[in-house]
């Protein structure tokens, strides 16, 4: 594993963990002012470079009343550009939409706000949150800060590359087949997704619905606990909003997590593919975890029918948003789009009530997996970043991919179980990109994952990097 060097040219302030910075906000040391003066600051170095905030709203900002007493304390941060936020540009990456204002804000938005979070800016995301490479015919292709030849993956690519190159303290993502995840994985920092909930993330015409969620972003896992803080809680917006937990996350996650049981397998017993540089960076970072009360053992679960399921999934939630989404939008949809909702339309109803036998059959073996583990050890992606231009591999490892989802496989389990599930950085490849090691966690068992996550973030001793993007 090679560690680039790096170096970090942005205001001291940016280089500060989100907790510390509201310790500051909280004692009077700083003001909203100077961090949205640093962030900017930060964005106008690298966005050229990086493309991840596309849209900013300074002066929102500024006017943004917030009390210091409050959890976030007036922390400037970014909002995924698929989340609506009142009086900003947010297109949802399509050009169908590319002058959409909203005159409110979603639930999860209005919620972080009255915890003292100060909107800044809006991250790119790909067309309609679709595809794992972050681009679109809106703003164009965000980079990946590490090497900007590269993709930075997606869908929140923009919130992940937001933080590895310091322009913002936290981000908010949303996932469903590792969109959160995947970029968290390919930028050196952590992504939580959440179980569903949790953070919201349900369409108000589709409310039921549990595969695709909203979650936090961060550096690291304390602050990725904290931003957790600032999302949870019950909400009768959301009808399968579940209460925050009576200690906060943060404080859980800060816990000597005593006994730690870790099952890792490399391929989901062969569902997924991997390539060999991305398996012998996993293997070494756990090998190198020497805590005594740390059990690491090979091991999957049977997980029948997963494919299935997941995609059964998708094609319900594409077909549902495409079902109340003008023409005037859709019209603009890229073809990928387009054989989603192609593939949607072929399914039947036995096809979908087959799909929900699946799921609680994957996830009654996941129950009783976690009565005898903490976590689920696996890969966020099986290679690492190709290059910026490339919309999805066609093969991996020599594995033909049928289309651009196959390569996700490794995403499909948590969405499908409902199950939450965190990327965290862990090493390096050879040629100096970073590889995050995912942790699935039994389900709304977030405490726990968070703090089995920040055992192993100490263990590894891997120090939180901010980067001026290094051009490829």
């Amino acid at each position: 594993m090679t560690r680039p060097t790096t170096r970090f040219s942005g205001p001291e302030l940016c280089a500060k963990p989100a907790r510390d910075v509201i310790a500051l906000l909280q004692n009077g040391d700083v003001t909203t002012s100077d961090l949205i003066d640093a962030s900017v600051t930060r964005m106008d170095q690298v966005e050229p470079q990086v493309n991840a905030v596309v849209t900013r709203c300074i002066d929102r900002a500024r006017a943004t009343p917030s009390a210091a007493d409050s959890l976030l304390a007036g922390l400037p941060l970014g909002i995924k550009d698929l989340t609506p936020v009142e009086g900003v540009r947010t297109t949802f990456g399509t050009q169908g939409m590319a002058d959409h204002v909203p005159a409110s804000s979603d639930p999860l938005v209005a919620r972080i706000e009255e915890r003292g979070g100060v909107v800044l800016g809006k991250t790119n995301t790909p067309e309609i949150g679709a595809g794992a490479n972050t681009f679109n015919a809106v703003f164009g292709a965000t980079r990946n800060p590490w090497n900007t030849a590269m993709n930075a993956a997606g869908s929140s690519g923009g919130a992940a590359v937001s933080l590895a190159t310091g322009e913002l303290w936290l981000s908010h993502g949303s996932d469903f087949g590792g969109s959160l995840r995947s970029p968290a994985n390919y930028c050196g920092i952590v992504g939580l997704r959440p179980s569903p909930g949790i953070a919201g993330g349900s369409s108000a015409q589709l409310g039921f619905t549990n595969g695709g969620v909203e979650g936090p972003m961060a550096r690291d896992v304390l602050d990725c606990a904290l931003f957790l803080d600032a999302m949870a809680g019950y909400d009768p917006a959301w009808p399968i909003s579940f209460p925050a937990p009576p200690t906060p996350y943060l404080e859980t996650a800060r816990q000597d997590a005593g006994a730690v049981r870790i099952a890792y397998t490399s391929d989901l017993n062969g569902f997924a593919a991997i390539t060999s540089e991305i398996d012998t960076v996993l293997r070494t970072a756990l090998e190198s975890i020497r805590l005594p009360n740390v059990t690491i053992a090979e091991h999957c679960p049977d997980l029948p029918r997963l494919d299935e399921a997941f995609r059964a999934l998708r094609c319900l939630s594409f077909l549902g948003s495409y079902q109340v989404t003008p023409e005037s939008v859709t019209r603009h949809y890229k073809n990928t789009i387009k054989g989603n909702l192609a593939d949607a339309r072929a399914m039947t109803f036995d096809d979908y009530v087959q799909a929900e036998r699946d799921r609680s059959n994957i996830y009654n073996t996941m129950n009783a997996f976690f009565r005898t583990h903490d976590v689920l050890a696996c890969p966020v992606n099986g290679l690492a970043p190709l290059p910026v231009e490339i919309e999805y591999p066609t093969e991996v490892a020599g594995r033909q991919m049928r289309d651009y989802i196959d390569w996700l496989q490794f995403a499909f389990l948590a969405t499908v179980a409902g199950l939450p599930a965190l990327s965290l950085p862990v090493g390096f490849t050879p040629s100096g990109m970073p590889v995050g090691l995912q942790l699935i966690g039994p389900p709304r068992g977030e405490a726990r994952l968070l703090q089995v996550a920040h055992t192993l973030e100490q263990a590894l001793n891997l120090p939180v990097t901010l980067i001026d993007p290094i051009a490829g």
